[in-house]
């Protein structure tokens, strides 16, 4: 009864934000839990996954996948290693991992949730395309895009015939692919996939959300890398509207569009609105504490900017 107490008191100071006290009562119930219960009981599980949230909430990744590692060998013991709710621990692990940057064992870890998933499911499930998802980002991370790519696809067909077309969850696929596409140099298939993304995230998230945002700031990078400014241009205009509506002029992501913008101008030799996008990122950097360093200019020093594009040497 104490234990439990403390974990409803523990689950609610979760709910509110507070993780230190949130901690301290799972960490104190967990002490309890263990001098009554049996060593491997199921409440002493679900108190050390909530210890884990916490950490993992905090970015102590190390302290997590320690109590991760420790569900994991308490649930293989008493449910058997093809349980369900081993793969949820594994792919917790996993995600740790992730974070850590250990991609060869963050795959390791995805790859037997993911057998087990499909051993308990079958192909055609929600988890199933989750654990997918989880394997190409790792896959992205190692720079295998063909087999990262045929992860996303295979999870992206999950998710649509299980969850629609129009699914927040299918518009982040529509989105990892078109990433993949444009780091292989597939400037034509990416934009067809950010397209796609686009669509979705304006019927499951609205018009304004922060994603329809990023992927209207990656539209306007592909048509900058296929030297389209104009193209460019339009898409980092409709991100800036929608930033101005959602933060008004003094929010540090206005500042970010700007700086795109300030590019494309830049590229273009376009010495007053360049410099007016500029000033103006660098205004707002600075009233929100951040240095001018903050700004990044097209990523070249000025010399090199000269040399791979002449019109533009009279600014730089």
């Amino acid at each position: 009864e104490v234990a439990s107490t403390l974990n409803k008191i523990g689950n609610l100071s979760y709910e509110m934000g507070d993780l230190d006290a949130a901690m301290k009562y799972y960490v104190h119930g967990l002490k309890v839990e263990r001098a009554v219960l049996d060593q491997d009981h199921p409440h002493i599980m679900v108190t050390l996954t909530n210890i884990a949230q916490i950490h993992k909430q905090k970015g102590d990744y190390m302290s997590a996948m320690r109590n991760y590692r420790e569900v994991h060998r308490m649930q293989a013991r008493v449910y058997g290693k093809g349980h369900i709710d081993v793969a949820a621990t594994l792919s917790s692990m996993g995600l740790m991992q992730y974070q850590l940057k250990d991609y060869s064992a963050a795959f390791d870890l995805y790859q037997e949730a993911l057998r087990i998933r499909r051993d308990v499911y079958g192909e055609d499930h929600v988890d199933v395309a989750s654990t997918l998802n989880s394997i190409g980002l790792v896959l992205f991370k190692q720079e295998l895009f063909e087999v990262a790519k045929q992860c996303f696809m295979e999870s992206l067909r999950i998710r649509r015939k299980l969850l629609g077309p129009d699914h927040r969850d299918v518009a982040i696929l529509w989105y990892n692919i078109a990433t993949i596409f444009l780091e292989m140099g597939e400037d034509e298939e990416a934009m067809k996939y950010y397209k796609e993304t686009l669509r979705v995230e304006r019927i499951a998230l609205g018009t304004e959300h922060q994603d329809v945002v990023l992927t209207l700031q990656h539209m306007g990078q592909v048509h900058q890398q296929r030297g389209e400014l104009d193209g460019a241009l339009s898409y980092f205009r409709e991100a800036l509207d929608i930033e101005f509506r959602k933060h008004g002029k003094n929010h540090t992501a206005v500042a970010k569009t700007l700086n795109l913008i300030g590019n494309i101008h830049l590229q273009k030799a376009q010495v007053e609105e360049c410099m007016r996008c500029y000033t103006e990122a660098s205004r707002i950097y600075r009233h929100c504490g951040q240095s001018d360093d903050s700004l990044v200019i097209a990523g070249y020093n000025f010399y090199g900017l000269s040399k791979l594009h002449p019109e533009c040497a009279p600014l730089a």
